[in-house]
């Protein structure tokens, strides 16, 4: 959505995913903001959700469907984006101690060498930083839906090869 307002196509530009990473690509880091937000709210609400009506593994749960919907969303035939942002979303809800550790090391890895290694090291520390403050159960369904990304990474990359996306990064658009 926040794509289209500024007349751009996720699924014709850059790798083709239509999650807040290849928005960012097309339309710049302020403009994507809303996306990545968006995106990290799927998770954070299923989350809460999960909590109050499952307890702490029902939460875990109603992230990893959160997670699915977001990769294969319905009204959009099933071509949504990696729902790394959604698990980010939702890990912040279930281990927020960890999950603010890890905003910390995004954001030192952001200043120091670029947002896309700060992005990478504060998701992909999670389950490290987890392990000095919650219980292993908790680390390892973190892992499990870590799992999942690395599925929805996968599976990204088959449509992107069908479809003939670039697989890796794609060089962003020229910002109006």
């Amino acid at each position: 959505m926040v794509a289209r307002r500024h007349g751009v196509d996720l699924h014709a530009r850059g790798d083709g995913n239509p999650g807040a990473w290849n928005a960012r690509q097309q339309l710049g880091s302020w403009r994507a903001l809303p996306a990545f937000v968006g995106d990290g709210a799927k998770g954070a609400l299923a989350a809460l959700a999960g909590l109050g009506l499952a307890g702490w593994w029902g939460a875990w749960a109603a992230v990893a469907a959160a997670m699915v919907g977001h990769a294969f969303p319905l009204f959009a035939r099933f071509r949504g984006g990696k729902a790394v942002m959604c698990f980010v979303g939702g890990a912040t809800v279930l281990s927020p101690v960890a999950a603010v550790a890890c905003w910390g090391l995004c954001l030192a890895a952001t200043v120091a060498v670029s947002f896309a290694w700060g992005a990478r090291i504060g998701t992909f520390a999670l389950p490290a930083v987890q392990l000095l403050v919650d219980p292993p159960q908790r680390v390892i369904a973190c892992l499990w839906l870590m799992a999942l990304i690395a599925a929805l990474f996968a599976s990204a990359r088959r449509r992107a090869r069908r479809s003939g996306h670039a697989t890796g990064g794609s060089a962003a658009a020229p910002r109006a």
